[in-house]
């Protein structure tokens, strides 16, 4: 992996598309020193800034600004690292990386940079993640999240836990030697508690990594209900604006409609699902379909019913609201109640689509399901991606059936399934990685990063 990233040099521009005060390129790998002396930069001190005037290869100023030396592997990728800066005009800093192409780099792929960070020991793999969260985070909550990511804080704790891991094998392994003694002889009551523990550990972490998921990348609600509940309405008025089209005829929306909002800090995928009842014509039978389809995926389930006949809206849907994680219960046209709702429970609210009355308490319990409550989060919060908790959750399963096989004494098999259970932890810091699941990753980096 090191002879992969040591082989040539790359450059790219590290600073944004658009015009601005400061633009910077970024070189990295063994030519590096020599493409910046080459460019006019005759002295290149270790983590000095050094004034320049860069030059193309007829001596003519290309621009003048910064440049940066940093040899390996004290730098960001591990190996030689030189940053220019200069004006920030897209034009003049393209003429400056067509020039280090000249003088023998290429042109960084995407992602590239941090992946030869992590090829080079110098961040895990979850750490590399979290620089492109870094990078794309819509809130202060989100950045400090992805900052404590790559500070090492989630690392730690899959480290921590596969440490647990670790342990568990080698004494199970140690007792298959003794395949005559039953377990309970060589320590089985020890093993199976530390199983237990790992367990307790596992899902608390899923629990934490499913948060930090929801902080990057947002909520994902399905709005479902009878027709003419006011789902379309609950959508135009948590979007703002006339997403969908409101009638008082039943079965107007007929496929789903995705709409992405933020509500202070929260984003939220919406999607506007067909009313759910018995009969409709075939297309809003196949919308109907492609509804119950959505809360298969959805973290939430908004179920929106007419707050005068909330019975016969739950008759309607039946079960479908069951299908999804977690169920937040919607009854809306309240003002045409006589009397405004009390005492609904927790998940349970009263609104009114068209008046705005009860949408701010619907704001807040929706922060509160993502785990954006008030203040600036809980301590240790950090950022994760969908991948980080499906490999706890292959891990959870694993242990689970370990302690299985365990209380049969099936030692092989169980310490097969901790083994299993120690690598799909390890494929969330990258000890455990196919290359292509590498190259998936990185590629969705930005040039430069």
């Amino acid at each position: 992996m090191n002879a992969i990233s040591d082989s040539d040099t790359i450059v790219a521009i590290a600073s944004g598309a658009a015009a601005g005060g400061v633009g910077m390129l970024r070189v990295s790998g063994p030519a590096s020193a020599n493409i910046a002396r080459a460019l006019g930069c005759p002295e290149l001190r270790p983590r000095h800034a050094h004034y320049a005037r860069f030059r193309d290869a007829q001596g003519e100023v290309i621009d003048d600004g910064i440049a940066l030396y940093f040899p390996g592997p004290r730098s960001f990728t591990g190996e030689d690292v030189v940053e220019l800066q200069g004006h920030g005009s897209p034009v003049v800093l393209r003429q400056l990386l067509a020039r280090c192409i000249e003088l023998g780099a290429r042109q960084a792929r995407a992602g590239e940079f941090s992946e030869r960070a992590f090829l080079n020991g110098k961040l895990d793999l979850a750490q590399a993640e979290a620089i492109a969260d870094l990078i794309a985070a819509g809130d202060v909550r989100a950045a400090r999240a992805a900052r404590r990511s790559l500070d090492g804080v989630f690392s730690r704790r899959v480290e921590d836990v596969a440490e647990q891991l670790v342990r568990l094998r080698i004494h199970v392994e140690a007792a298959i030697d003794f395949a005559d003694e039953p377990l309970d002889t060589l320590g089985g009551a020890q093993v199976r508690a530390g199983v237990e523990q790992a367990r307790t550990s596992l899902e608390q972490l899923r629990l934490d990594a499913e948060r930090g998921r929801k902080l990057r990348d947002g909520l994902h609600a399905v709005l479902i209900g009878p027709p003419n509940a006011g789902k379309s309405s609950l959508l135009n008025a948590l979007a703002g604006s006339e997403r969908a089209i409101v009638t008082d005829i039943a079965g107007t929306t007929r496929d789903t409609l995705r709409e992405t909002i933020r509500i202070d800090g929260l984003e939220l995928e919406l999607v506007d699902t067909a009313g759910l009842r018995e009969g409709g014509d075939a297309i809003e039978r196949e919308g109907m379909r492609r509804a119950r389809e959505e809360m298969q995926r959805a973290d939430l389930a908004i179920v929106v019913l007419d707050a005068r006949d909330p019975e016969a809206g739950k008759q309607a849907i039946g079960d479908t609201a069951t299908q999804a994680a977690r169920q937040l219960w919607v009854l809306n046209k309240c003002d045409l109640l006589p009397q405004w709702p009390q005492s609904l429970g927790e998940d349970t609210l009263a609104i009114s689509a068209a008046s705005g009355q009860g949408l701010e308490h619907l704001h807040t319990r929706l922060r509160e399901i993502a785990g954006h409550g008030a203040g600036e989060g809980q301590q240790g919060e950090f950022s994760a991606r969908l991948r980080h908790v499906q490999a706890i959750i292959r891990a959870s399963e694993h242990l689970e059936t370990a302690a299985a096989q365990l209380h049969h004494d099936q030692l092989e098999l169980a310490a097969e399934e901790l083994r299993l259970a120690h690598d799909a932890l390890g494929e969330i810091t990258g000890r455990m990685t196919a290359d292509d699941l590498l190259g998936r990753i990185f590629s969705s980096f930005c040039i430069g990063k």
